[in-house]
Order: structure tokens, then C-alpha cells, then sequence
């Protein structure tokens, strides 16, 4: 046996050690891993059972909405950008596709968004697939420019696009039917995000404590060394992506519903994928609470400063959303999931 050989072996001993930590670290940062967990999840969702019957103002019903639906989809962007480490700035252009799917389809075809919905999440998939596979070759800053990339190319292509309404959009009709998802109060939108909500969750959860979620993470940690154990890197980058953009096309056919209106420039915005890339990071990439966790926090302080002091035209309500963002980044830097273990760590 020669040298070169002597100095390959202990390769996979070390992969498996990096398997068996990140194992570890899911074990910790799931939500049913501990018993106190548990009574803080059961605490959450019967707060947000009882919420619309005891907050009945829409304002503070549509503040809720949002933080589900942002939450949402800094979860299904974690799948690329906290389990596979691949971080992208364009699945605005995900959330545009459903949004833009849904209401085209009851616009042209009367076709009831309880269909729309799931085939705008289709359809994201399908052009996730065909993006997919140039741009997942890409890795670091290269991959983030590409997503940015098709994000544009997305919107300029809508805006020539008169059958999908051009540069003017499209509007839902004004109705109160539950078949075209059209209501006059907030009550019933409430009701689906919440029920959406906890299907992203439940998704999230079982692909992340799969072999998908293991492979992921073994890609994410060392991608040369898990393709030498034998993990198909590409189709599992794929199915990430593929996954990611199909639940955020779901949500998009909810948001573009909800909002009632949509253009080139609301739903396929850059700042509206920073946003989604934001609530996940200040929550905390790579663990399943924390996007939630940053949405319920940025989202209520977004909408709490701009109602309070975004009338006073200085940009207060920016500068103190930009300074809790600041914060948050110095001090804990791996996002506010990290309070629990730090309080952890200061027990012990």
C-alpha cells in the first residue's frame, strides 16, 4: 500500500462524525425534541386557535396573516438556504409564479383558486426545475447573483406579457363567494393561512428528519465528502429547490387572493425576497423554528413602527426596524433561536 492511500482512509471517519453532530443539532433544534418545547408549541397554536374570536380588529387579524405567511416562507426558503446552504435572493419570482397562476386562472378561466393555489405551486416547481439545473451548479455569491437573475429576467418577461396583464397587472373581482376564496372580512383568510401554515410546517418538519434532510445537511457541511459516501448531490439539490419554490408557489397563490392585485413590480420584487431571506436568518438559518421565529417578531415591528411613527415622514419606523435588525445581527449572530441555547448554556 502506498502513501496516497494511507492518507485517504481516514476521510469517511470524519464525514460520519460530521453526520452524527448535525444529527445532534436536529435533534436539538426540532420542535418536539423536549417536553418544555412541546408545551410552548401547544401554547402557540391554541393562542392562534383562539385569536380571531378574541381579537376581532382586521388590522391586528392582517398583522397575523402576514407573520404566518412570512414565517411560511422563510421555512420553505430555509429548505435551499439553511438545510442546503445555497442562499437565494429570487424566490420572490416563486411567490410571483403562484401569485400570477391563481389569479390568471379565476381572471380567464373562472377557475376556483382552491385549484389555482396548488397549481400555482406547480407551476413555480416545474420552472424551479428548469432554473434549477444551471444555477445549482453554482455555489456562494455566484449561485445568490443567479437567483437575482432570473428574478429579473422574470419580471421583465411578465411586464411584455399583455395576456398576463402587462405592466398594469391583475386584480381579483370584488365578491363575497367561498368558492373564488373572495371574502369581505379577514376572518376567513385568516383560517386558510393558519391551515397552510401548519401544512409548511408539517412539511418542513418530515423532509428535514428524512434521509432528504440528512443528505441535505451532509451536502450543506461538505459536498466533495458526501458525494464520496455516495449521496446523489445534484438530485438532492434539485429536490430542494424544486420543494422550496412549490411551497412558496402555494403561498403565492394565497398572497396574490389575499391582496386582491398584483403587478410585475409587487410580486416579483427583489426587497420582497430580502425580506423572506431576512425573517430566516435573524430567526435562525438551518433549524425549523426559526423562521417562524423571525416573523414573529420582524412582522408585528414592521407593521407596529409604520403605523406609529411612519406618518411623521422622517423614516423613524425604518430607522428603529433597521436598528433591531442590527441588533439582532451583532449580538446573535446565528439568529434569535440561539437565545435558547444560550440560556441553556448559562445553566449549565
Amino acid at each position: 500500500m502506498d502513501e496516497s492511500q494511507l492518507e485517504i482512509e481516514p476521510q469517511p471517519v470524519q464525514v460520519f462524525s460530521s453526520q452524527r453532530k448535525d444529527v445532534a443539532e436536529m435533534k436539538a433544534t426540532a420542535p418536539t425534541g423536549q417536553p418544555w418545547i412541546k408545551w410552548v408549541l401547544g401554547l402557540v397554536l391554541l393562542g392562534l386557535i383562539v385569536f380571531p374570536f378574541i381579537v376581532t380588529d382586521p388590522y391586528s387579524q392582517q398583522i397575523v396573516v402576514m407573520a404566518l405567511m412570512y414565517g411560511a416562507l422563510g421555512a420553505a426558503w430555509n429548505l435551499v438556504g439553511g438545510f442546503l446552504g445555497r442562499v437565494s435572493f429570487g424566490h420572490a419570482v416563486f411567490l410571483g409564479l403562484g401569485a400570477y397562476t391563481t389569479l390568471l386562472l379565476l381572471h380567464h378561466a373562472h377557475l376556483s383558486p382552491w385549484l389555482g393555489i396548488p397549481l400555482g405551486g406547480v407551476v413555480a416547481a416545474v420552472v424551479a426545475f428548469v432554473v434549477g439545473r444551471p444555477t445549482l451548479r453554482l455555489t456562494g455569491h455566484y449561485f445568490a447573483m443567479a437567483t437575482i437573475a432570473v428574478l429579473s429576467v422574470a419580471q421583465l418577461l411578465v411586464v411584455n406579457w399583455d395576456w398576463a396583464g402587462g405592466a398594469t397587472g391583475v386584480e381579483a373581482p370584488i365578491a363575497n363567494s367561498a368558492w373564488l376564496l373572495l371574502f369581505r372580512s379577514k376572518a376567513p383568510y385568516y383560517w386558510i393561512a393558519f391551515a397552510l401554515a401548519l401544512f409548511t410546517l408539517w412539511a418542513t418538519i418530515a423532509l428535514v428528519r428524512s434521509k432528504t434532510g440528512f443528505y441535505w445537511r451532509a451536502i450543506n457541511g461538505d459536498e466533495a465528502a458526501a458525494r464520496s459516501l455516495g449521496v446523489p448531490a445534484e438530485r438532492y439539490k434539485m429536490r430542494a429547490f424544486v420543494l422550496s419554490a412549490a411551497l412558496t408557489g402555494v403561498w403565492g397563490g394565497f398572497y396574490g387572493v389575499y391582496i386582491g392585485f398584483i403587478d410585475p413590480d409587487s410580486a416579483f420584487n427583489l426587497t420582497l425576497s430580502v425580506q423572506i431571506v431576512l425573517v430566516a436568518i435573524l430567526g435562525g438559518v438551518g433549524s425549523i423554528a426559526g423562521p417562524w421565529l423571525g416573523a414573529a417578531v420582524l412582522i408585528p415591528l414592521a407593521e407596529g413602527t409604520r403605523v406609529a411613527l411612519g406618518s411623521s415622514g422622517q423614516g423613524m419606523d425604518l430607522l428603529l426596524y433597521g436598528l433591531a435588525i442590527v441588533l439582532v445581527s451583532l449580538f446573535l449572530p446565528s439568529g434569535l433561536i440561539t437565545l435558547r441555547l444560550r440560556r441553556g448554556s448559562a445553566r449549565s
